[in-house]
């Protein structure tokens, strides 16, 4: 891949998106282009379809979607599924119409069955149903994925989904309302730390199994799809390793210092009951996960210190 090539990153203000565009930045890469929400609404596919037509990408990142947890998926399901069907197909026709030939789509994997066997393998796609609290989600990427494919079978280009686990770090969603566990549990934490070290509620029981993958290392993943042609059309991107919501909270709780109780809520969903991914595929590119829970948890924590002024306004 030319350092000057023109490099698209759909969502670059996100936590991923700008992750990557560091990761690229950081690797000499030059004719990098990014448009926010404002200036371009991915949802509106003549307004897509003229940006293609105008800049010519010669490579195209989706690290845009609507996102959110376990709440936000279960309070705007019509949103969740038909936003990112817009987004993503907005973005893989465009691309294909105009002769983009490398693509690297990101999904999430909850694409795969709640009951799959562990860890996840890339064949347990399709192989049966999805978590209920996230199938709208699921089944909007599981279309990205199968349009990539479809588009690499038909037409041979080099278009590949990446599916990361579950991702933290800089630049994250601290919105209790609409973010996932861990930068949740951060801002919980915190809040009840300068609280008094007041007691903490959790949802579930604390027992589901979760992987945790640093942003930073999910860039390095997409930075190895840009320099190289991968054989296969899609590709988990993870730790290999998990632990416990309970595992996560003590540890989240430890890095914050808060002192209180925690208390978990039996009563709200646990979500699918382990999700651990496989990445023998990957590795065997040459990509591997560097950064460790423990250290990832804390420059996350430090990044919510630092930006914690915007976060003020959103209440608990």
């Amino acid at each position: 891949m030319n350092k000057n090539s023109k490099i698209y990153i759909a969502g670059h203000r996100g936590m991923v998106g700008s992750a990557i565009w560091r990761a690229l930045t950081a690797a000499g890469y030059n004719n990098l282009i990014g448009k926010a929400s404002k200036e371009l609404d991915l949802r509106n596919q003549q307004a897509v379809n003229a940006f293609f037509e105008a800049e010519k990408p010669d490579v195209v990142i989706d690290a845009a979607a609507r996102v959110g947890g376990i709440l936000a998926n279960s309070d705007y399901p019509y949103q969740f599924l038909m936003e990112n069907l817009q987004i993503q197909n907005n973005l893989i026709d465009a691309a294909h119409k105009n002769e983009v030939n490398k693509f690297i789509f990101l999904g999430s994997s909850c694409i795969y069955p709640k009951l799959a066997p562990q860890p996840l393998k890339e064949e347990y796609l399709l192989t049966d149903t999805l978590e209920p609290t996230n199938e709208w989600y699921a089944i909007a990427k599981i279309a990205g994925v199968k349009a990539c494919e479809a588009i690499r079978k038909q037409f041979g280009k080099d278009y590949v989904s990446l599916m990361p686990t579950n991702l933290y770090g800089p630049f994250d969603n601290f919105d209790l309302k609409t973010s996932h566990v861990l930068p949740a549990m951060i801002r919980k934490f915190h809040e009840a730390k300068e609280n008094n070290n007041a007691a903490v509620t959790l949802w579930g029981s604390g027992s589901p199994m979760r992987e945790f993958l640093h942003v930073d290392d999910m860039a390095q993943a997409v930075l190895s799809a840009v320099e190289n042609i991968l054989p296969e059309h899609l590709y988990n991107v993870g730790t290999g390793t998990d632990l416990t919501i309970k595992g996560l909270a003590e540890q989240i709780q430890q890095t914050v210092g808060h002192t209180g109780e925690i208390i978990w809520d039996t009563s709200k969903p646990d979500g699918t009951p382990r999700k651990l991914m496989n990445v023998d595929k990957l590795k065997a590119s040459g990509w591997e996960a560097q950064i460790v829970l423990e250290e990832g948890v804390k420059d996350t924590y430090q990044w919510f210190l630092d930006n914690i002024e915007r976060f003020k306004e959103v209440k608990m």
